[in-house]
């Protein structure tokens, strides 16, 4: 019984770290602070190639910052291992229907996880402050991530629906294992994502 108690106080210290950590981070899109650029993450694609709702809302929000004023650029970063999966040219490809125009757009083929979208963020595209968009339930795991790997970065929680309660479930429970795995990440590991040239992002100063 001990056991199981301390593996549950384990699992479940990462989120309560977390979930404290991004509280004060986390505004509406009307209320978030103008930061030049935001971050959106993938969340996968369907059989045709095209977004999933998670990541239609993830857009979606995203291109409400841009029309507000709040985002100079969008960073669309996604997974693009493989020739016929492409998250950010999805991304793209939507938010382009939502009017953004193009040259708003940046694209990272390499965010295959959100330590590496984080990493990413400063070391290939020069970027100090974001605004990250993203679903509730992964918000407080990506904002931790990306202030821990020296980007200060607010949120923007991008549910724009209500999600089916079986996938509500199966969100909770990886982001209980992906949480711990993160903080290894960030303050044990310190895994290398795939890097390159730097891209530095341009954009007004807003702050």
């Amino acid at each position: 019984m001990i056991v199981a108690l301390l593996g549950i106080a384990l699992l479940a210290a990462p989120r309560l770290l977390a979930a404290w950590h991004a509280a004060p981070r986390i505004f509406t899109a009307e209320q978030a602070p103008p930061r030049g650029v935001a971050i959106v993450f993938g969340a996968g694609l369907r059989r045709d190639g095209s977004p999933s709702a998670v990541l239609r809302d993830r857009v979606a929000t995203a291109a409400d910052l841009y029309f507000n004023g709040k985002a100079e650029k969008l960073l669309m970063s996604g997974d693009n291992r493989f020739d016929d999966y492409n998250e950010p040219a999805a991304m793209q490809a939507y938010a382009l229907r939502l009017g953004v125009p193009a040259e708003a757009i940046v694209l990272d083929y390499a965010g295959r996880r959100t330590y590496d979208t984080c990493y990413r963020a400063r070391a290939i595209f020069g970027l100090e402050k974001v605004i990250l968009v993203t679903q509730a339930f992964h918000l407080p795991r990506a904002l931790y991530t990306c202030n821990a790997l020296g980007v200060d970065a607010v949120g923007v929680i991008a549910d724009q629906r209500e999600y089916r309660r079986l996938a509500r479930l199966f969100w909770f429970t990886r982001e209980t294992i992906a949480t711990l795995a993160a903080l290894v990440d960030v303050h044990l590991l310190h895994p290398l994502p795939i890097l390159g040239d730097p891209e530095p992002i341009a954009f007004d100063a807003h702050e």
